[in-house]
């Protein structure tokens, strides 16, 4: 199946395709897709109700490195919620700036922006 056939086959309107994201540890290989639309000034509670409703996910911390890396022209030079908690403190989750890449945790209560994925597993 060539790239156009396939975008055309699992974009739907508004979506960007972000590339494929290799699986770790036994997990599957997915392609990750950048749903429309920004949720801003909110919450780490608020910006995973958001992209609930856009009827995706956040993106992980390994997510939003691709995105950075493939479509850092899709964001605001600001920083964006991923959907990790911190592994020792569950009150912090990390988040990414997409002026530069850098990865950082912060209070679940800050407010800062969100962007959407969903996912096509690999079988």
């Amino acid at each position: 199946m060539s790239k156009a056939q396939f975008l055309a086959e699992n974009l739907r309107e508004g979506e960007t395709y972000a590339g494929l994201l290799l699986g770790k540890d036994g997990a599957p290989d997915i392609h990750l897709i950048l749903l429309a639309g920004v949720a801003m000034d909110v919450s780490w509670d608020a910006a995973k109700k958001f992209a609930e409703a856009a009827g995706g996910e956040l993106p992980t911390r390994r997510e939003q490195a691709l995105l950075f890396a493939n479509l850092k022209e899709e964001f605001e030079p600001r920083w964006y919620w991923s959907d990790e908690q911190h592994a020792s403190d569950p009150s912090y989750a990390w988040g990414q700036y997409f002026y530069d890449g850098f990865q950082f945790y912060g209070h679940r209560s800050d407010e800062g922006r969100a962007r959407a994925v969903r996912r096509l597993i690999l079988q």
